[in-house]
């Protein structure tokens, strides 16, 4: 009696150790995606010409093949273990599928179109509903399935616009389309600095109506509350912020190579490329085993302040890149 538990017993380790083995594994982040290069590589593998948008519209294929094709695949939606106890791998994945969102809708509502008249790219139109599906999904529709839908239309759109015969599609980098977009990442970006910084907790002066002396909101807020983001919740809140700056200096990446002319003109290269270079900082190996959240100055590391900080500088340069791009 006493060997047969012992062999269960083993059996049960050796199931915990292998378990333990495929999440760490998986807990690895995806590498850095070379955008001009792999986009040159799609357009010559699909006989297509590398136009204006191609670039873009690659970053954003391959930030969600990413997601769905990394080891493990995409996570945030299993139901058994190991992924189901896993939290700081989905919670890189949701970071990064904002940011995707975002540019998504952009690519919709702006970046396709000439004007507010102007119809929306049939492909457009249904890429980026799918989305939208709840990223924690895993009955049917799945999270992935949709996901890979939403790629399989950004493809025909790609190849829409990559043919000089279809007048219908097109991508119009224009700085008043491209402004659009970074003030949806400055939102982004300055929602993870804010919840990144009050890893620590902090006093905050209620500063909502300032500058307007006839603002006014619908419910009675506090004129001084205390801002504190939960312990339990601050490696989620760090790992969320490096899978939204992976994303997004991605897509800036495109920019860069799309957006050319205009940043040129406008003056504004070097400011997109400090970004990115700030965006590149959050991606530095994290050497310690857990996320620490020390007290400000205290005697243990805090990395969400070290993250907080990068990420508020690439929000600052967004800001200033923005006015640039708004400059006659």
């Amino acid at each position: 009696m006493n060997q047969h538990k012992g062999k269960i017993l083993a059996v049960f380790l050796m199931l915990l150790l292998l378990n333990y083995i495929v999440a760490v594994y998986w807990s690895f982040e995806p590498d850095r995606i070379d955008i001009k290069a792999y986009a040159i590589e799609q357009a010559a593998k699909n006989n297509e010409e590398l136009v204006v948008g191609y670039t873009t519209t690659t970053a954003l294929i391959e930030v969600v093949n990413t997601l769905l094709d990394k080891p493990g695949g995409y996570l945030s939606n299993d139901v058994m273990p190991p992924s189901v106890l896993m939290d700081n791998i989905p919670a890189w994945e949701y970071g990064a599928l904002e940011m995707s969102r975002d540019l998504a809708l952009s690519m919709r509502k702006d970046l396709s179109r000439s004007q507010s008249q102007s119809t929306e790219h049939a492909m457009l139109k249904q890429a980026q509903p799918q989305f939208n599906i709840n990223s924690d999904a895993w009955a049917w529709p799945s999270a992935e399935s949709e996901y890979r839908k939403g790629v399989n239309f950004l493809i025909k759109y790609r190849s829409d616009i990559a043919n000089r015969s279809n007048t219908n599609a097109q991508f119009y980098a224009r700085a008043d389309n491209l402004r659009g977009w970074l003030k949806e990442a400055e939102k982004r970006l300055g929602s993870l600095s804010q919840r990144l910084s009050a890893s620590v907790g902090q006093d905050r002066l209620n500063t909502d109506l300032a500058g307007d002396s006839a603002a006014k909101q619908a419910t009675y807020a506090p004129n001084d509350n205390q801002i504190k983001t939960s312990w339990w919740e601050i490696d989620d809140v760090f790992y969320e912020s490096r899978g939204a700056a992976w994303a997004l200096l991605h897509f800036l990446q495109a920019v860069e190579y799309d957006f050319a002319d205009v940043l040129e003109k406008k003056n504004a290269k070097i400011s997109l490329q400090q970004i990115i270079r700030e965006l590149e900082a959050t991606q530095d190996p994290v050497w310690s085993p857990m996320i620490l959240n020390g007290s400000g100055f205290g005697l243990v590391a805090n990395h969400s302040l070290v993250m907080a900080n990068y990420i508020s500088r690439a929000n600052a340069a967004l800001i200033e890149l923005t006015e640039l791009l708004a400059q006659g």
